[in-house]
């Protein structure tokens, strides 16, 4: 647990802290073998607070839905925005991954005057930025756009599973567990797999590899 005194740092203000909208920034699927990644960007209300935003990770799938709506419906503004698994065989899933959090700081309706993002990098903007690591967990407007973009991306995931059961992507949502290792094995990479992953990869060889061999 925590120790007061931690707490306290969290509360003080920033020391590159500017007057204006402040946005907070994240993103989610950087680690599936398939899909795109997605980014959010998120300027709070501070008016219209939202109760229960924590890292999206920490949340139950209901809970972040209901806190999707809530969000939507109280931010001055958000945005959601993609980088396609053409980008990120291309770029590499980092670079692809500022693509997208650059792609939904642009897309926001209002300009921040400071953009907060989660992590240790930073993408490519033309206003004040910084990165927090943990920043999901301690900033409310991180933690908003970590769950916009969670199930921006789950929802994506499984509209992919009704076009392709036999792979289970309503369950695993793109990541490497058994049965998508399987999935991929029996019936091949689609055109979501991100080709570029070793373990997509490695797959892919093993059918031609066993060809000719025994059954």
């Amino acid at each position: 647990m925590r120790s007061n005194k931690f707490l306290k740092a969290e509360q003080a203000p920033l020391i590159w802290d500017v007057p204006g909208l402040l946005a907070g920034v994240d993103e989610a699927g950087r680690g599936p073998l398939a899909g795109p990644v997605v980014a959010a960007a998120v300027i709070l209300d501070d008016r219209s607070p939202i109760k229960g935003l924590a890292d999206s990770k920490q949340l139950t799938a209901l809970r972040r839905e209901k806190l999707y709506d809530e969000i939507r419906a109280k931010a001055l503004c958000c945005s959601v925005a993609q980088a396609s698994v053409e980008e990120i065989d291309q770029l590499n899933i980092l670079q692809a991954t500022m693509l997208a959090m650059r792609r939904a700081v642009m897309g926001l309706r209002l300009k921040p005057a400071k953009v907060l993002v989660d992590g240790n990098r930073l993408p490519t903007l033309d206003v004040l930025a910084e990165a927090i690591v943990s920043g999901d967990a301690l900033v409310p407007s991180i933690s908003a756009a970590s769950i916009l973009a969670k199930v921006t991306r789950d929802r994506l995931l499984c509209e992919l599973h009704l076009q392709h059961p036999e792979y289970g992507f309503d369950q695993h949502k793109g990541y490497g567990t058994a049965q998508h290792m399987q999935a991929l094995r029996v019936h091949g990479a689609l055109a979501v797999h991100r080709r570029s992953f070793a373990p997509v990869a490695r797959a892919l060889v093993v059918p031609a590899a066993n060809e000719g061999g025994e059954p």
